[in-house]
């Protein structure tokens, strides 16, 4: 498969660079510092109904730089198979938005092209956004907004944070004794699941220096059984009830913790708004240490504006995105929409800091990994769910269901690569 798509991309390539691009082709005769011609205009595929602080910063680029920035709303989750289909047509963006997950894909097909500026573009923002970015060891995007799983708290319940599992773990057995539940997480759902499995030293694919070996899978070592250990634990023990495990899991725990019979749960911001409706006195916080007192290790995900391989104003559209995502335009979005950016120098900005949601996740976010962006990826997710089952239902032990689900991974991802 992978030799399937290194082809195709020379053919898409070959394509694009005969297609006009989407963004303005007519140039005037001014130019950038490094001589390149000034476009007449630039073209941004923004995320729906997210789009109102772009333009507002596309109509201060056009005042200062005399380039028009067109900005149109289309679904993040279609533009990776649109641009596939209207950049060779010369209908494309200058700039699309895409998962940073996504990126070890989308440069397979060509669609996407690197930063001139490299690493120098990703100074503004924290490490886990810069190595979301970085594929084989280039960079591929400047970091919009990031997303990675929290601690949420009813205050009515916890008047503080706890800074250990140890402590959820002695609440949760002591409530369990009433029918109540201390702590929940959906840990049957890798996803969740890599937070401790992380933190206890496993790895899905080793990073060399930027470079994500898919031959090199951590999964089944010593410390990703101990991580899958303690997460059978809290099923084993009863202090996670059985409706969490399976595809109910995540309604049944929202169910809960909105009934006022959890006090904590692991989460997204996207979580927030529903529990606020439930009536929930609602704190916020990154995770607790575990008990080897190393930090839950979860996935980050990157929202990701990207340059299209198509484009013929790349010099102009990377000017323009060292903008948009800047300090006060990156300011501007998060108090427009909530979307958090991981520019370093907000973490300390009001806006920031005295929203507890927001500086949680900015928290959590050093503390975990970006999800992998390469395509092997995605023959993870359900061998390592189908081996978080069988751990959480206590029918096979972590080791063995570890070394099985490793096994089917690595037939998987040779499968596809014939």
């Amino acid at each position: 498969m992978k030799k399937f798509v290194a082809g195709l991309s020379v053919s898409v390539m070959a394509i694009g660079a005969l297609a006009a691009c989407g963004g303005g082709s007519d140039s005037d005769s001014s130019s950038s510092e490094s001589g390149s011609k000034k476009p007449s205009k630039i073209v941004v595929w923004e995320d729906t109904d997210k789009a109102e602080t772009t333009k507002a910063a596309a109509k201060a680029f056009e005042e200062k730089e005399g380039v028009k920035v067109e900005v149109k709303e289309v679904k993040m989750t279609d533009q990776q198979k649109k641009v596939a289909l209207d950049g060779p047509a010369g209908k494309g963006p200058d700039i699309m938005l895409l998962p940073h997950d996504q990126i070890g894909t989308v440069v397979d097909q060509g669609l996407i092209a690197e930063l001139k500026d490299g690493e120098k573009a990703l100074d503004p923002f924290i490490d886990t956004a810069k190595s979301a970015v970085t594929f084989d060891g280039k960079v591929y995007g400047y970091p919009k907004a990031i997303e990675t799983p929290i601690l949420l708290f009813n205050k009515d319940e916890l008047k503080e944070a706890p800074t250990s599992m140890d402590d959820l773990y002695k609440l949760s057995t002591e409530k369990k004794k009433d029918g109540q539940y201390g702590f929940l997480a959906l840990w049957d759902n890798f996803y969740f699941a890599h937070g401790p499995i992380g933190g206890y030293g496993g790895y899905v694919f080793k990073d060399n220096g930027g470079k994500l070996d898919p031959a090199d899978i951590g999964l089944n070592n010593k410390g990703a059984v101990e991580g899958m250990d303690y997460i059978g634990k809290w099923y084993k023990e009863g202090l996670f009830p059985k409706g969490l495990i399976g595809g109910g899991g995540g309604q049944a725990m929202d169910q809960l913790f909105g009934d006022k019979k959890a006090a904590a749960v692991m989460n997204g911001p996207w979580a927030v708004a529903g529990y606020k409706e439930k009536g929930i006195n609602l704190g916020a916080s990154e995770l607790p240490k575990l008990p080897n007192g190393e930090p839950i290790k979860t996935f980050v995900g990157v929202k990701t504006y990207a340059i299209s391989a198509y484009s013929e104003n790349a010099e102009w559209a990377e000017k323009f995105l060292t903008s948009l995502t800047g300090k006060d335009n990156a300011k501007a979005m998060f108090e427009k929409y909530n979307e958090i950016p991981p520019v370093t120098e907000l973490q300390e900005d009001a806006a920031i800091k005295d929203n507890e949601v927001a500086a949680a996740v900015f928290a959590q976010a050093k503390n975990g990994v970006p999800m992998p962006n390469i395509a092997e990826m995605g023959q993870v997710w359900e061998p390592m769910a189908a081996a978080l089952q069988l751990v959480a239902t206590n029918k096979q032990d972590a080791q063995k269901s570890a070394d099985d689900a490793v096994k089917q991974i690595k037939q998987q991802i040779e499968a596809n690569n014939q």
